[in-house]
């Protein structure tokens, strides 16, 4: 799939080497020497997303290092990315990592604390309705191309990134079987990523070198879906995967939340 529309890599590097810079659909077109239409139909059948969308994908990823990594101010931040005011920054940050940027600034310590929780989990919810003729259920088996032990953050999104918080997601032990029972008709996007249990809180807010996989192509349920069956391979990261903007954080704590009350019931 990589090979595909291999002049896709030259956009995506020239991007990223001009991320602070204006970057304008003719601008990248031109850099490719391909019409505007060209390269947005190609880029998108290659990464899922129109060129300036995965641009916007990148720099709220660059804040998102700017915050944990630098003193500079919220709003300069935004600035920096090519936000005009700090509250559209602030909007546009919240929608898409799940938390304000001074939340994503702050969390570090909470990271830790979740990740720790889930070391100490026991009881992991992982029972899930049969499926019947009125029960529509995604699942599937999650494995991985090189051994792995940890967590698996896995969803169904709306858009082929992954971005806030998905709209059926939840937290694996191990490699093996996932389940989403009771999903509503729609389109969705399968996507995962993973947490070893050595890594460090900031690379769990930065996951640039998770394991991770993601469905290019939609998952349709509709009315007469009874069961879907995924197989899902995690692998290293590649240079047209957008970005992990979801904050795992947020995730991790969804899902302890969601523990906490099924076992006080």
């Amino acid at each position: 799939m990589t090979d595909r529309y291999s002049e896709i890599d030259e956009v995506i590097s020239y991007i990223h080497q001009n991320i602070f810079e204006p970057i304008s659909l003719s601008r990248l077109a031109g850099h490719v020497a391909y019409s505007p239409y060209h390269l947005t139909r190609i880029f998108k059948e290659r990464i899922g997303l129109p060129p300036l969308y995965y641009v916007s994908s990148l720099r709220l990823q660059k804040a998102k290092e700017m915050l944990l990594r630098t003193d500079l101010s919220v709003r300069d931040i935004g600035l920096d990315i090519g936000q005009q005011s700090l509250g559209t920054f602030t909007t546009r940050f919240t929608e898409r990592v799940g938390v304000t940027p001074s939340q994503f600034r702050n969390s570090t310590q909470q990271a830790d604390n979740h990740f720790q929780s889930l070391k100490r989990l026991s009881d992991w919810q992982m029972s899930y309705p049969a499926a019947t003729q009125h029960v529509r259920v995604v699942e599937g088996t999650v494995q991985a191309e090189i051994p792995f032990e940890g967590v698996i953050l896995i969803g169904l999104f709306p858009k082929p990134i992954p971005e806030g918080p998905p709209l059926y997601g939840t937290l694996l032990p191990s490699l093996g079987n996932f389940c989403f029972p009771n999903v509503k008709p729609g389109t969705y996007y399968l996507m995962a990523t993973s947490i070893p249990w050595g890594m460090q809180p900031t690379d769990i807010l930065l996951p640039y070198s998770t394991l991770r996989t993601r469905s290019k192509e939609p998952i349709i349920v509709d009315h007469d879906t009874s069961l879907l069956h995924q197989k899902v391979m995690l692998r290293a990261p590649r240079l047209d995967d957008p970005p992990i903007l979801i904050s795992l954080p947020l995730l991790m704590n969804n899902y302890l939340k969601r523990v906490r009350q099924i076992s006080n019931q």
